[in-house]
């Protein structure tokens, strides 16, 4: 992103937001609560469209794009809402993810049962069984419980095998021990894709990012490593509520 600003109506939600992930990275953005964490995914996942700026992956400018066009990208995405299909299967969910690798198409090669989907099938129980919900794949999701349907949505997401992952707010409604798994996953991902986190979970930030943008009231205030952040007296004054005098800056 090279000068992302955002408005809607009067308010305006990203001003001049400049960042860029690189290859095999983790960044995460942070935020107190209205900072424009959430508007920023959203024009990363073609959701929202910047008012000004530009927006690119690997040379290919990403501004007028629709958000179906960037898994053929190599771009991946999890959303807080987890968006599953409630009338397919565990695994039919995480097909969806692994058929951007399909050569004849991803319905045509489900309802054929060529070699390339059950190439896709493979790729699909692989992520299932790293999540260590192999056992639900023939379940549907209805009924199942919150932390296991994001697992879903996450596995789905990594059967892409993308070359950028966005993550928004993956450790919302997870136990401390899912976390931690989340974020060793990240981690150990990180050898075959770069990532984009968006997340309020502070230990999970600073245990897997290699990098943080700190937004407060749309703009960066602060972008440096995990122990840089900690340190910064701008990024303590947003969410301590301090004032901070601009020499401190």
């Amino acid at each position: 992103m090279s000068g992302v600003s955002v408005t809607f109506g009067g308010l305006v939600a990203l001003s001049d937001v400049s960042l860029s992930v690189a290859p095999g990275r983790v960044l995460g953005v942070i935020g107190p609560n209205g900072a424009g964490k959430t508007t920023l995914f959203n024009v990363a996942c073609g959701f929202v469209r910047p008012d000004a700026g530009t927006l690119a992956w690997r040379g290919t400018e990403l501004r007028r794009l629709r958000p179906h066009h960037l898994a053929g990208l190599g771009i991946a995405r999890s959303l807080q809402e987890l968006g599953l299909f409630d009338r397919m299967t565990v695994l039919e969910n995480v097909l969806v993810g692994a058929g951007r690798h399909a050569k004849s198409g991803f319905w045509t090669s489900l309802l054929g049962m060529t070699k390339t989907e059950k190439a896709l099938t493979e790729r699909a129980m692989a992520r299932l069984t790293e999540f260590g919900i192999a056992d639900l794949a023939q379940r549907s999701p209805v009924g199942l419980p919150y932390p296991v349907r994001k697992r879903i949505a996450l596995a789905r997401a990594l059967a892409a095998e993308p070359d950028l992952l966005l993550l928004d707010e993956p450790a919302g409604g997870l136990s401390s021990a899912e976390i931690d798994e989340v974020g060793a996953l990240v981690r150990g991902s990180t050898e075959r894709m770069s990532v984009l986190l968006v997340e309020h979970h502070m230990d999970l930030v600073m245990g897997v990012c290699d990098e943080i943008v700190v937004l407060d009231f749309g703009r960066v205030i602060a972008h440096g490593t995990p122990d840089q952040i900690r340190a910064d007296p701008a990024v303590q004054a947003a969410y301590l509520g301090e004032e901070v005098a601009d020499a401190d800056r």
